[in-house]
């Protein structure tokens, strides 16, 4: 502002005042109209940010009701972050899921500021849950970016209430603690497994993945669909999530004309509570039993390569485990990350949103029938009842 200031003394007062009505209108046209914010978990990209992404993880209510969770919670988190910050180390000493995610938006903004002018400019904003940027901080940089139209757009292309809903509750709390209401017009696209372009890019990469095994073997590889598991508790009580997990899988082996056998399988089971199932290492262990020992792993649930894809897929279980069980041959599904492909996909989905004057689908609307968490109503409704005219 100094340098402003030195500036401006060299001009007369009408060139002060002309240009500064230059700088205004710059800043009024760059100022972004619509703000789509990438709501995720996110991972943490130093080894040190280990504990603090445990601790809110397992201080999380929405993702985990534990017994006095103010201090079993933080007992959890000192307890496990050395093994984590281990399995860390051997990924490159952090995840990569901030960087893929910024990625894909520049991507995504950047075709929709092309097909869809009216709503532009576009600008993203990556909401974590339990790193930096925080959700709640990403808001407040839209807050003061001047957004007036922000998209709530989950990374989970299935919805469940412990990860996307867990991003929604977050997000009607900021306002609910707040006096003041929103200053943008919320709207959210809570889930999208069988949007057509994601099918077509896991198809995409699992056709590139099977080129890469010995002809003669390929058409005996078994497609195992690798998504992060449930508690049987949240399952219980109605949670979508696996049938929309199964709706994606689907989708994608009707795109592959179902070139091969398949199954899906569950991933990063924690503790000794009941699961869903079957898991995706025993599973491997069942095939090779019985003589399939040609498998290819595809993480149908995550769309960027996190700490579940490039350390418990490709070192737990393709390269520890396979061996232990005699593999012969083993591979992972390249994640969606930079795929430009993926980016289309993005950006056709908020457009697709924008122009459908939806504050979100019906399913949001709909409560799982045993659902004791009264947050969840309150985000629902939140979301439901805003006005985008």
């Amino acid at each position: 502002m100094e340098h402003l200031n030195n500036l401006l003394c060299l001009f007369s007062e009408t060139c002060k005042n002309a240009f500064l009505n230059i700088c205004l209108c710059i800043n009024v046209q760059s100022r972004p109209k619509t703000g789509i914010l990438m709501l995720n978990m996110g991972g943490p990209e130093k080894l040190e940010d280990v504990h603090d992404f445990l601790l809110r993880l397992f201080m999380d209510r929405d993702l985990m009701k534990l017994p006095v969770q103010n201090k079993l919670g933080p007992f959890i988190a000192k307890r496990r972050t050395p093994k984590i910050q281990e399995q860390y180390s051997k990924i490159g000493g952090g995840s990569p899921i901030k960087h893929w995610t910024s990625m894909q938006g520049e991507g995504m903004v950047k075709l929709l500021d092309e097909i869809s002018p009216e709503t532009a400019p576009h600008k993203f904003y990556i909401g974590f849950r339990y790193v930096q940027p925080l959700t709640e901080e990403a808001i407040e940089e839209m807050e003061k970016d001047g957004v007036e139209r922000a998209v709530a757009f989950t990374q989970y292309p299935q919805y469940s209430c412990s990860t996307t809903g867990s991003s929604l509750n977050a997000i009607y709390r900021y306002y609910s603690n707040r006096a003041d209401r929103p200053k943008m017009r919320w709207s959210v696209i809570d889930r999208w497994p069988t949007h057509p372009l994601l099918v077509e890019c896991f198809a995409e990469h699992i056709q590139n993945e099977l080129l890469k095994f010995p002809e003669e073997k390929r058409d005996d590889v078994v497609i195992l669909f690798s998504a992060h598991s449930l508690p049987m508790a949240v399952v219980n009580r109605g949670d979508p999530y696996p049938q929309e997990v199964g709706a994606t899988v689907q989708r994608v082996m009707e795109k592959l004309g179902h070139c091969n056998p398949y199954r899906l399988v569950w991933q990063s089971r924690v503790g000794p509570m009941a699961w869903l199932g079957p898991q995706t290492d025993e599973v491997i262990k069942g095939l090779c039993e019985r003589g399939k020992k040609n498998l290819l792993l595809v993480p149908i649930a995550f769309t960027s390569d996190h700490i579940e894809t490039l350390h418990e897929l490709d070192i737990e279980y393709g390269q520890v485990l396979g061996e232990e069980c005699g593999v012969e041959n083993i591979r992972r599904a390249e994640s969606l990350n930079g795929n430009p492909l993926f980016m289309k996909a993005l950006a056709d989905l908020v457009q697709s949103h924008l122009k459908s004057n939806k504050p979100c689908s019906r399913q949001l609307t709909l409560r799982c029938p045993l659902c004791t968490n009264p947050t969840c109503g309150k985000a629902k409704a939140f979301f439901s009842k805003q006005n985008l005219s």
